[in-house]
């Protein structure tokens, strides 16, 4: 018997799930984190772009190059190992380095990335962090490493998976334009969960920066949404003030509120997939902190309790806004609804005074008609009566009669004969019968 069929995708869609691993780390060492981002329509940029950037640098070290439309990639560069992972709107580089350096933090660290190289690169950078990965000592010297590194005021630092590790990092841009995270794992802990801890961090720096987009996308359109609420404020009042009112003066209002309509279903297009992306970047910042697992450290702020205090209220802005925009949008439709059925009606009701005024208008040039008619009878009559006396003078006089008497004889029979043929006339072309004698 022939073994079953394959789909088409099966071994792509389960290879997928492990596409991406975590990186394998031994304390001590550091790792450099960079996010790059076209600024304008990132998700329909030109893919290529990003996986050319990509060979670039390991043409520069001499490394291995991925498969042909590769879309994530792991292999040494020199001494040093690199991930690059490519998503809807940006693209990532991780390089991990041994050791601990000279100094913590060393801007110098980035040179790995050359100048030429970053000049080149297809977009701008929407976020870069320096992680420094060392095993635990005594808490003291946690403690005066973090006051040395970090800025207490927005210092967020717990101890997470367990007390596995401490964690800790301040989310602000240092002098060399870096965020820092330093990450103290408990001597024997796996290399591959210190890999893990160090992943979630640059997720949760990158999830963050990418969500804030929405925030300042928002910032940049909230003066026109609110120039556009006065607008739709103002025209429901003239609708409300304007009840039974003119009907050139409610098109106008229509006319207005349809193109108020119009702008807001625009900009609810334009920034549909911000607002959409910006929802999904904030549930994974979300679930990224929430597998940390963290346990207060010496009465610090954990990073939970730093994203409700200073990334929560943004993304609130964001969901209130696209409310916003979207009850605009439904007010906007529900009113031009209503303004257009008054207009139908009050057009419907000039019609029917139109068609009143015209069946008026109807009746009278019917009677008009009809009384022109009656006496083009009358003058028809007359002039035929007068051919009929002309021509039957000459036999009146062979039998006696007078012209007067020879005229009255005819003006029955003519008017009869007359007003018969003009109603012959009326029927035959489907008009009015014709005037009653």
């Amino acid at each position: 018997m022939p073994p079953i069929q394959d789909h088409p995708l099966r071994y792509k869609l389960a290879n997928e799930l492990h596409a991406r691993p975590f990186p394998a780390l031994g304390a001590p060492c550091r790792a450099i984190h960079l996010a790059i981002k076209q600024p304008v329509d990132a998700a329909s940029r030109d893919r290529q772009l990003d996986l050319d950037h990509l060979l670039a640098l390991l043409d520069h070290h001499g490394a291995q190059h991925p498969q042909p439309g590769a879309t994530h990639y792991s292999g040494q560069i020199g001494q040093h190992f690199v991930k690059w992972e490519q998503h809807t709107e940006f693209v990532t580089y991780t390089v991990f380095l041994p050791g601990l350096g000279e100094r913590a933090f060393d801007p110098a660290d980035f040179e790995v990335f050359p100048a030429d190289w970053l000049r080149d690169a297809p977009g701008a950078r929407v976020t870069s962090a320096m992680l420094r990965i060392c095993e635990q000592g005594d808490q003291s010297d946690i403690c005066k490493a973090l006051n040395d590194w970090f800025v207490p005021e927005s210092l967020a630092v717990s101890s997470v998976l367990d007390d596995e590790a401490v964690v800790a990092g301040d989310f602000r841009i240092d002098p060399a334009g870096h965020q820092r995270f330093a990450i103290f794992v408990r001597p024997g802990v796996g290399e591959r969960r210190a890999g893990r801890i160090a992943q979630r961090l640059c997720e949760i720096e990158t999830y963050k920066a990418m969500s804030m987009l929405g925030f300042t996308r928002v910032g940049a359109i909230g003066g026109r949404m609110g120039e556009i609420d006065s607008e739709l404020t103002r025209l429901m009042e003239v609708m409300a003030g304007g009840a039974g009112g003119e009907t050139g003066v409610e098109e106008d209002t229509l006319r207005d509120l349809l193109t108020v309509s119009a702008e807001l279903e625009s900009l609810s297009a334009r920034m549909s997939f911000r607002f959409g992306a910006t929802g999904a970047y904030e549930a994974i910042v979300g679930q990224r902190v929430e597998v940390l697992r963290e346990v207060r450290f010496h009465g610090r702020q954990t990073f939970a309790e730093f994203m409700m205090r200073r990334y929560d209220p943004a993304m609130r802005t964001v969901k209130s806004a696209e409310g916003r925009l979207e009850n605009m949008a439904k007010r906007a439709t529900r009113a031009a609804d209503l303004l257009r059925t008054r207009v139908e009606v009050g057009r419907s009701a000039q019609n029917q005074q139109l068609l009143e005024s015209m069946d008026r208008r109807a009746a009278l040039q019917l009677k008009l008609q009809g009384t022109v008619e009656g006496l083009s009878v009358v003058a028809i009559s007359y002039y035929a009566v007068s051919l009929v006396g002309y021509l039957g003078y000459p036999l009146a006089k062979m039998i006696g009669l007078s012209k007067g008497m020879l005229t009255a004889i005819a003006v029955v029979p003519v008017i009869l004969l007359v007003w018969l043929m003009i109603r012959r006339i009326h029927h035959k072309f489907g008009g009015d019968p014709g005037p009653d004698l």
